[in-house]
């Protein structure tokens, strides 16, 4: 039988977290509005997000405290009361694009957009923190996903329905090149995103060098693997990341895991759609845990 792969003790490592900081050059001001801003508008950047754009609408919104995922604000344009929503984004981590004001003017449509929009996030994200306290409460060996560049809001959304059904205790998600929290996404949850922890960190990598030093083994799925994924003991703490659609898990974050796992495929298909194979391995977990099954030999 085989069991999980040993590895040295490790010193603990990055948090996940991301401290970003604005740093285009302040040259110029906001063009003056051409239309009355309405704030809100609930439209699609093509993931389903609705949308908070003009100055003071988004800046009440960061002040509220709402969830969001992502921030545009127009280059050259980081004065006033710009300034300080680049400030309350800093604090608190929220990913900021700058780009031309041409790119806001298509994703604003008639909206005057005065320089900014949010996306906003239907459910509130976790940090790496609120996972460790997770984690540390925990009665029963977690199993937590980790997503590395799931890019459609179905896979998303399907993943955490597994998450949910297989008893996970969290799903992380990266900042970036990664689908958020959508209405789509919620919707092909079937509920289950009420239910489950979202974790969204700004380094993958970094997130599995940390969950392995709080004692989580982490497995990533990979086709060209040696294991077979009923061989590993799956009985204590575990995370599993699930690459994304075409490109799978990236090498750096393969690299960080403590082992890879293939699933098998008998058809002419080579990979499996990533909630199948999140659930398959999820369900496999599951059921070593569940039933008096070990490991194979």
């Amino acid at each position: 039988m085989k069991g999980p792969v040993s590895r040295p003790d490790r010193r603990p490592g990055a948090d996940g977290r991301s401290r970003r900081r604005p740093d285009r050059k302040e040259n110029g001001p906001v063009p003056s509005a051409r239309r009355e801003s309405t704030g809100f508008r609930s439209e699609s950047r093509g993931e389903g997000e609705p949308m908070v754009m003009g100055r003071n609408p988004v800046r009440e919104l960061l002040r509220a405290g709402r969830s969001v995922s992502r921030l545009w604000v127009q280059e050259g344009a980081a004065e006033g009361s710009l300034r300080e929503i680049l400030g309350i984004a800093q604090e608190h981590r929220i990913p900021v694009s700058i780009v031309p004001r041409a790119r806001l003017d298509i994703m604003a449509g008639p909206v005057s957009h005065q320089g900014v929009m949010a996306a906003v996030s239907v459910k509130a994200t976790l940090a790496m923190d609120d996972l460790e306290s997770l984690i540390r409460r925990a009665s029963t060996p977690p199993i937590v996903f980790l997503l590395d560049g799931v890019k459609d809001p179905q896979n998303l959304g399907a993943i955490i329905r597994v998450a949910n059904a297989t008893g996970a205790l969290a799903v992380i998600i990266p900042e970036r090149g990664a689908v958020g929290l959508t209405p789509v996404v919620a919707k092909a949850s079937a509920g289950a995103i009420e239910y489950v922890p979202v974790v969204r960190v700004a380094n993958l990598s970094q997130a599995v060098q940390t969950l392995k030093t709080w004692g989580v083994f982490v497995y990533a799925a990979q086709p060209a693997a040696a294991t077979r994924y009923t061989e590993i003991d799956w009985r204590g703490p575990v995370g599993l990341v699930i690459g994304g659609e075409g490109e799978g898990v990236r090498p750096l974050v393969r690299k960080r895991c403590d082992g890879t796992v293939f699933l098998p495929m008998a058809g002419a298909v080579a990979s499996l759609n990533a909630a199948t194979a999140a659930a398959v391995l999820g369900f496999e977990v599951v059921r070593q845990r569940t039933g008096s099954a070990s490991p194979e030999a």
